[in-house]
């Protein structure tokens, strides 16, 4: 079984994330491989420089991304013409680690994809779980761990599809607002109903 795990922003994904990898389940974590593809020497990178000019490199050879948000934030034209470069090798990459773990014997493999519902990749997941939080708790939390005020935090928060349309779209719904403990017990009831094993 393939599972998409997601979430927003603050809503807690990573703590669900860390638990089922404890539990020995496989992980394809839609952000590290984001990172992996783009690094130096590898055939993105070339093509981002050569689209984006030499300043989204640092002298080291890799990848300036606050330059290069610099450049596609608030340009849509631009914007796009990165996310053509980044989805299908970002894809391809999730798509080959996916198979390896199946034939690894794996049964259960987490695909971790902070933007499922927002880059529409239902069809790479049989299911779909949804750590989800109240706005208040997002927002504190959010404010906490980056060092943003209010207005950044609400920014950062409206710039995600609402929260609940994406419980709308799961196949279950983890309410992190409470305890790690709570937290951990309706993951563990969604991979028993589920009957979800890692191997």
């Amino acid at each position: 079984m393939i599972i998409g795990l997601t979430g927003s922003i603050a809503s807690g994904k990573s703590t669900v994330a860390n638990m089922l990898r404890e539990k020995g389940y496989p992980i394809v974590d839609a952000d590290v491989i984001a990172r992996e593809v783009v690094e130096p020497g590898s055939p993105l990178l070339d093509e981002i420089q050569q689209t984006f000019g030499a300043d989204v490199l640092r002298e080291d050879g890799t990848l300036h991304r606050e330059q290069l948000g610099a450049i596609v934030f608030g340009d849509e034209t631009k914007r796009q013409q990165l996310n053509e470069l980044m989805h299908p090798a970002i894809r391809s990459q999730m798509v080959k680690q996916k198979e390896d773990y199946v034939n690894q014997g794996y049964q259960t493999v987490i695909m971790d994809i902070p933007l499922l519902f927002e880059s529409k990749l239902h069809d790479y997941v049989e299911r779909i779980i949804v750590v989800s939080v109240t706005k208040e708790i997002q927002k504190q939390r959010l404010i906490a761990r980056n060092e943003l005020t209010e207005a950044e935090a609400d920014a950062r928060i409206a710039s995600q599809l609402d929260m609940s349309i994406k419980e709308q779209g799961a196949d279950a719904v983890i309410h992190n607002n409470d305890t790690v403990e709570e937290t951990q017990k309706q993951l563990e009831n969604i991979l028993e109903k589920w009957q979800a094993v890692p191997k």
